[in-house]
């Protein structure tokens, strides 16, 4: 066995995250104070020993690519192997459906060459939108003692029904795969897969002679009675990130200890993209209290249960509550907000006051003056 190589999928799906995907896809947003959202499946990886990740790209990707850059900071920027950053559909304009995401099938149908030359054993394939910190090389593991030919991780905690959901026989292979089930039953799919590099090869060149992209239709689902496809269940700490509904629960979930230690295992550190920013202020006539603050922010009037990225400012006599502030947000003397989701670089006038609910927070786009 020569280890595994990481696969992830960076691509724009339709979802509710309205504002927050305008300028970037769902692995590059902010999270948890001082990460983004892809931070967490790298950092997974590095984690299980993985020295060697390609990252297919489709859709707004600027922001992920400024943001992983060479892979310097998950120590990915290596002379062989290490990062690759993937543009799907930058190889043709002739085929069929070219510059859309069909399904994962066609887009490693599309870097089938980068496939070819993969030095491990095994791939891990996931996408980029999921917060966990999962033991990779305990799925390797339990792939390997198993004898399965994929091995895909899920959990019992039901989610949408937009989902896929897998049901277990007692040996815990997966029987059946279904999606947008009125009731969901069974167990939600995460996305993330493990099997041999020499039958993920096999599965594409067989989804491409037949015009198949969709994973979970054409592998899934099609190949089920032929291959034996075993489930790892995972019951700590999963998000997807797909709402801003979603975005807002999670977060906050952050500021309780005991999900940030569930979350954060010292065991399996989670690992951001290294930035060099002063340390935060917090003047004395100031108040911070449970928030999660980072470097760099300048806090001069009330912070409670807020996520502060980056640079963010709050000046005298501001008060902000049960929000998350992105990067480079300032909030002018005499403003209130409650339930507010700003992205970066947005400025609140003074006095002004902005009211969300715990439930439908307030999103305020880039760049915005209010």
């Amino acid at each position: 066995m020569n280890g595994m190589h990481g696969i992830i999928f960076s691509y724009e799906k339709k979802t509710g995250l309205r504002e927050l995907i305008e300028h970037r896809v769902h692995g590059s947003i902010p999270f948890g104070g001082d990460y983004r959202v892809v931070d967490f499946m790298l950092s997974n990886m590095v984690n299980a020993g993985i020295t060697d990740v390609g990252v297919i790209m489709h859709g707004k990707c600027q922001s992920m690519l400024d943001h992983l850059g060479s892979g310097k900071s998950w120590d990915l920027s290596r002379r062989k192997g290490g990062l690759k950053l993937l543009p799907a559909f930058a190889y043709t304009e002739h085929r069929e459906g070219a510059g859309q995401f069909r399904g994962k099938m066609e887009a490693l149908g599309c870097v089938k060459d980068y496939l070819s030359h993969i030095r491990q054993d095994h791939v891990v394939l996931c996408d980029s939108d999921l917060v966990i910190n999962l033991p990779l090389d305990d799925v390797l593991s339990e792939h390997l003692r198993t004898g399965a030919d994929i091995t895909a991780v899920c959990t019992s905690h039901l989610g949408d029904s937009s989902d896929t959901y897998f049901k277990l026989d007692d040996a815990g292979r997966i029987v059946d795969t279904v999606r947008d089930v009125h009731t969901p039953v069974g167990y939600r799919c995460l996305n993330i897969y493990v099997m041999s590099t020499e039958l993920l090869l096999r599965l594409v060149e067989d989804c491409m002679a037949h015009n198949e992209y969709s994973f979970r239709g054409a592998v899934l689902q099609k190949r089920a009675a032929t291959l034996r496809i075993g489930g790892y269940v995972w019951d700590g700490y999963a998000a997807r990130i797909n709402t801003i509904q979603t975005y807002f629960q999670r977060s906050m979930e952050l500021l309780r200890p005991e999900m940030r230690g569930e979350l954060f295992c010292p065991a399996r550190p989670i690992i951001g993209k290294v930035n060099d920013a002063p340390s935060s202020y917090i003047d004395p006539t100031g108040e911070c209290v449970n928030s999660l603050i980072a470097d760099g922010c300048d806090i001069q009037g009330t912070v409670k249960n807020c996520i502060l990225f980056r640079g963010v400012q709050v000046e005298k006599g501001a008060e902000v509550q049960n929000c998350i502030l992105f990067k480079g947000t300032t909030v002018k003397s005499g403003a209130i907000l409650r339930n507010v989701i700003t992205d970066k670089y947005v400025t609140i006038k003074e006095n002004g006051t902005l009211m969300g609910h715990e439930s439908y927070p307030l999103v305020i786009a880039r760049n915005s003056e209010v």
